[in-house]
């Protein structure tokens, strides 16, 4: 299965159908508006090369599949409203969903993420919220249900008790407070090999901390610490790992200045080994394009290098200048290609044969 580069938000008050096509167009729109040729793409984001074969990968990306990854959003982005209104918007959910299998127009992942399970109240509207959606609904292949501000495992293994009628539907956790950065290891556990992806909630963590406002940002050591134990934990585990959002939208005339910080972001994100992580607005997605580009294709001729080397030599350990390269480099090399051709950065053809 592809991991998809990013994870979209959406109230589901807002859902349609018809949502994820729109907000592709959107985002489409805003790459045209905002950087229509490579040179002024380049000046926003302080490139030196690569722009002319980035911005093109980019707007072929936008036109053939701008969302990969898209969560019909019932906790933060809906809020606390009636239970009228929560079971009319998870009813009205599952029909648009269903029409929108039907019509063949979903992203490739797919899912809804429910209230916390924290407060005996929550868990028991997150529950009738699932149930009633779960039981309308025709869910596309690659659905899943993400759970938030975890804080113990029985949250979780209430969760896959409550899905044991869907046994295709796989969740996510969201790593939102500290008491869960202590116990990944449990949590894992609790999902009983159901898990598909882990979230990092980056900033009700820092809230939890005391961090204030002001102080909030992707990159504080905080969140960093958080990352380097979500790393360590989910190793080797095939559990997916999802950063943060950006919370500074692209909203004209500020548009260059988010994108640049969305852009910071998302690099700090996949040098820190998160490949992928929010977006909250379709226009951040033209910025989480060129980010994840430059990233694999600024690479690409060490890498390349390297690769080639490595497997002249039957894949035995080799170096190439002063880099030293042995079995789990190459692993590492591997690992790299593979995300390069799934996202786009890269064609097929320009791996190394």
């Amino acid at each position: 299965m592809h991991q998809p580069i990013h994870t979209v938000y959406g109230g589901a008050h807002l859902f349609k159908s018809t949502t994820c096509s729109k907000l592709g167009t959107l985002a489409q729109k805003a790459f045209r508006d905002y950087a229509p040729d490579a040179a002024t793409m380049a000046k926003i984001f302080g490139m030196d090369g690569l722009e002319n074969l980035v911005h093109a990968r980019v707007t072929g990306k936008l036109s053939r599949e701008p969302i990969e990854d898209y969560r019909i959003d019932f906790e933060d982005g809906f809020g606390f409203r009636s239970d009228a209104e929560e079971d009319a918007a998870a009813d009205n959910a599952a029909r648009e969903v269903t029409a929108a299998v039907q019509a063949k127009i979903l992203p490739r992942m797919f899912g809804i993420r429910v209230k916390s399970f924290c407060t005996e109240s929550s868990k028991q509207r997150a529950l009738r919220t699932l149930d009633r959606f779960l039981s309308r609904a025709t869910l596309p292949p690659n659905f899943v249900v993400t759970l938030p501000k975890i804080t113990a495992p029985e949250q979780i293994s209430e969760l896959v008790r409550a899905l044991q009628p869907y046994p295709d539907v796989r969740i996510e956790i969201m790593i939102e407070t500290p008491q869960s950065i202590f116990i990944l290891p449990q949590l894992l556990k609790a999902a009983g090999g159901k898990c598909l992806a882990a979230h990092f909630g980056a900033y009700d963590y820092m809230a939890s901390l005391g961090i204030t406002a002001a102080n909030q940002d992707l990159h504080h050591p905080a969140c960093d610490f958080a990352r380097s134990m979500m790393l360590a934990t989910f190793a080797e585990t095939g559990v997916w790992l999802v950063d943060g959002a950006t919370n500074l939208l692209p909203f004209p005339p500020e548009v260059h200045r988010a994108w640049k910080l969305h852009y910071d972001n998302i690099r700090h994100s996949l040098y820190n080994g998160f490949y992928q992580s929010w977006d909250l607005h379709p226009a951040q997605i033209p910025a989480r394009l060129v980010a994840v580009y430059s990233f694999f294709l600024e690479s690409l001729p060490d890498a390349s290098e390297r690769l080639r080397n490595f497997r002249a030599q039957s894949e035995q350990a080799t170096r190439v200048g002063a880099i030293f390269d042995d079995a789990a480099t190459g692993r590492g090399l591997v690992n790299f290609f593979e995300r390069a051709v799934r996202c786009g950065a890269i064609e097929a053809n320009e791996v190394p044969g």
